[in-house]
């Protein structure tokens, strides 16, 4: 891996920015094509801002 600073591999379990990435974009997507199949994106959309603020505020 070019630029890393492990000598070989990433060490296994290790959540990387590529990997959480790929993971978060996803989830994302399923979560609003799922609002969106089940007509709920509003519901969907909210939820995910009420969860980040609180998450902002709980961590400051």
């Amino acid at each position: 891996m070019p630029g890393s600073p492990y000598l070989e591999e990433t060490p296994k379990g290790l959540l990387t920015w590529q990997r959480f990435s790929k993971q978060f974009v996803a989830i994302s997507v399923l979560a609003l094509g799922l609002g969106m199949y089940f007509d709920v994106l509003l519901y969907v959309i909210g939820a995910v801002v009420v969860l980040g603020t609180v998450r902002f505020v709980a961590s400051n």
